[in-house]
């Protein structure tokens, strides 16, 4: 379609019309939507109730996802790794690799993910699987339930925003990569630090940008305040929590967080009845807007295939009356979808 038809036409899924760049978040909260659906149009400069042009579309630079090559716009390499659908044959290892190990080294693994996403959702996907194999209680001592982790789950987070935003793409032969081991978490990206730059510098919140593109939408979309407090908040948080100091070292050509944790997280009958928990709250919440698939949950869990715990949670969910089918008398049917029932909503509610 034409820039003409495209005036013409209803906004929707795939199109999309914004006034100006005055809010840099909800133009990359649009173009993160259509990056991991079907695609779409957004037309910056119009306004989206009279359809009339507005300024200079000069501005569509700004955000520098756009550069100007031999007279035509054309990607950034920053706007490629953020939300490119083919970024992976420029950019091979801009995906992340998730694991939990049993023991304290890499000999036997219990439980793993690839995630494919585009990089500001890779973020929710990681938590997600660092949460389902570790443990929650409560904490009953002020007026609202507290929930209480076995991990330090946002100063992770910050090391995972850290990896992503300064992971060097332009290596080749590993991803960005986060280990659980029963009594540490490491997260590593590859990418050593810049010339000139040390790990007491990253302490301190000194901060050299790799990819400033990245790191600019990352900031607007509020992932991370500002560019090098992260760090210094990591150690700070994880103080204040109760959890041993972070190490951060250089290992070859890649950077490394490792989390020590305050009681070692063996891998047990006991918790792995936990961690099975863990995905059937996942998958509640998940189904807690509308109805979905077996492979729309598992792409919100962060799952590339359904495997055979999520399938047996998805049959004990059933069981139990929490879920059911919206084609009850179809269980089969490639339509099929599942729904919460009013049991599995208070179940939800109850668990938080």
């Amino acid at each position: 379609m034409n820039i003409a038809d495209l005036l013409n036409a209803n906004e929707g899924k795939t199109l999309d019309f914004k006034r100006d760049l005055s809010s840099p978040r909800n133009i990359l909260k649009t173009v993160i939507a259509f990056a991991n659906t079907a695609g779409g149009v957004i037309l910056i400069g119009v306004d989206d109730k009279s359809r009339k042009p507005l300024g200079d579309e000069k501005s569509l630079l700004t955000l520098k996802l756009l550069t100007r090559e031999q007279g035509r716009l054309a990607p950034t390499r920053g706007a490629v790794l953020l939300f490119g659908r083919q970024r992976l044959h420029s950019f091979p290892d801009a995906w992340v690799q998730c694991g939990r190990f049993m023991g304290k080294s890499k000999a036997r693994i219990f439980d793993h993910i690839d995630l494919h996403e585009h990089l500001p959702s890779m973020v929710d996907g990681i938590m997600l699987f660092l949460k389902k194999h570790a443990m929650r209680g409560a904490d009953f001592s002020e007026t609202r339930r507290k929930d209480v982790w076995s991990i330090p789950l946002e100063p992770l987070r910050e090391a995972v925003i850290n990896a992503l935003v300064h992971a060097d793409y332009s290596q080749r032969g590993g991803p960005v990569r986060v280990a659980f081991f029963d009594d540490r978490i490491e997260i590593e990206n590859p990418g050593i630090l810049p010339p000139g730059m040390t790990v007491e510098d990253m302490k301190q919140g000194v901060s050299k940008i790799r990819n400033p593109v990245i790191a600019r939408v990352f900031r607007e979309l509020n992932p991370i305040e500002q560019w090098g407090s992260g760090v210094p908040r990591i150690f700070r948080e994880a103080a204040e929590m109760g959890f041993p100091e972070p190490a951060i070292a250089e290992l070859g050509l890649r950077l490394r967080f490792v989390f020590p944790l305050t009681t070692p997280l063996p891998i047990s009958m006991d918790n792995r009845g936990a961690q099975s928990g863990a995905q059937s709250t996942a998958i509640l919440n998940a189904l807690a807007d509308t109805p979905l698939s077996t492979a729309e949950i598992a792409a919100r869990l962060g799952l590339d295939t359904k495997t055979g715990a999520f399938k047996r949670a998805i049959k004990e969910l059933l069981q139990q009356s929490l879920i059911a089918y919206t084609i009850p008398e179809k269980p089969t049917s490639r339509l099929q979808k599942y729904r919460l029932t009013k049991k599995g909503l208070k179940e939800k509610d109850l668990k938080g």
